[in-house]
């Protein structure tokens, strides 16, 4: 019985040379030193159809060309120049590979949007009044707990609504586990009567609050289908008497979400959990003009811990000096 054994393939044209290439550097390795003609009787080719063969071994580097005689280089040197450029063309690959990968999110989001516009899915509701705002959130909460909430508040006057007659419905929906918030607001309406306490309530409850200097828009994010937005981009709640868009559109919300992303990453914690009570104290005392060493007593702790404090104050505020510090400080709303 006769078993026939699959032939082996060839190392070279796996390496990227034709059969024809393959088998010319083979017969430039066994004559070593060889003119064209020599080779087109070695191989029974015509010398002009090897010249051209010839020129793509000479500019791969597998072969030298020497006052019309091709020389057969070092094997090791050879195949390193092939593998080297086999290399660099699966790098060069893998690169395009990777900025297709880049662009998928980019196809997902157009795709997504074509497939809104096609269904007829842009579904755009009208709400109006601070009322509805908050029980429409704490309604889609309900119906898919816990809803991811992203808020961005850019105003003082709809904040000190939030503190004093919302908060409690958003704090409660966020310990019952119906809701998982992050909260983005100014940093100047820190200072805003018993915002603090509710703020402390709701990161004691799991949500998370950052602060920015400016915002460009009141928005927020309901989970993976629905976004609320003002009449009018750039506007805020109270201006606008708390009417807004409710937009269910996956290209909307995904926008919006890559927004929030960028905002949050460039915000700061609250003061009073980011900056640690001991440097919030120390800086608030410095700026009352408290020299190092009554700081120290006051505090009850050491001079060396008191400079400590403002040497790590500096460092995270990116001053240069303690009245820089302080100022920075000031401007975070550490100092409230």
């Amino acid at each position: 019985m006769r078993t026939d054994t699959p032939s082996m393939p060839d190392p070279l044209e796996s390496l990227g040379l034709t059969p024809g290439q393959s088998t010319l550097y083979n017969a430039v390795l066994r004559l070593h030193r060889a003119t064209c003609a020599e080779l087109a009787a070695a191989t029974d080719h015509s010398p002009e159809s090897l010249r051209r063969e010839l020129a793509i071994l000479v500019r791969l580097g597998v072969v030298d060309e020497q006052g019309g005689e091709y020389l057969a280089r070092h094997p090791a040197a050879a195949l390193g120049y092939l593998v080297a450029e086999r290399l660099d063309r699966l790098a060069a690959e893998s690169r395009r590979i990777d900025t297709v990968l880049g662009s998928i999110r980019g196809f997902i989001h157009q795709y997504d949007a074509g497939r809104d516009y096609q269904s007829g899915q842009f579904a755009v509701d009208l709400v109006g009044g601070a009322d509805e705002l908050y029980e429409s959130v704490i309604g889609m909460a309900v119906q898919a707990p816990p809803l991811e909430l992203l808020s961005v508040i850019p105003d003082s006057r709809t904040v000190n609504d939030f503190a004093h007659r919302y908060a409690d419905q958003w704090i409660a929906a966020q310990r019952g586990g119906l809701l998982s918030s992050k909260l983005l607001i100014p940093v100047h309406t820190l200072q805003t009567s018993g915002l603090r306490d509710k703020l402390d309530q709701f990161e004691s409850a799991g949500a998370r609050v950052r602060t920015l200097d400016v915002m460009p828009s009141w928005f927020l994010i309901a989970g993976t289908d629905a976004a609320g937005m003002p009449a009018q981009w750039g506007g805020t709640l109270a201006e606008n008497a708390y009417n807004f868009h409710l937009v269910r559109a996956a290209v909307v919300v995904a926008a919006l979400r890559s927004l929030f992303d960028e905002l949050w990453a460039r915000a700061t914690p609250l003061p009073w959990t980011h900056g640690g009570d001991g440097v919030v104290r120390v800086l608030r005392l410095a700026a009352q003009g408290v020299s190092d060493e009554t700081i120290a007593r006051q505090l009850g702790v050491s001079v060396r811990t008191v400079r400590s404090r403002f040497a790590g104050a500096m460092a995270e505020l990116g001053a240069q000096s303690r009245f820089q510090a302080g100022v920075e400080a000031a401007r975070r709303g550490w100092l409230v």
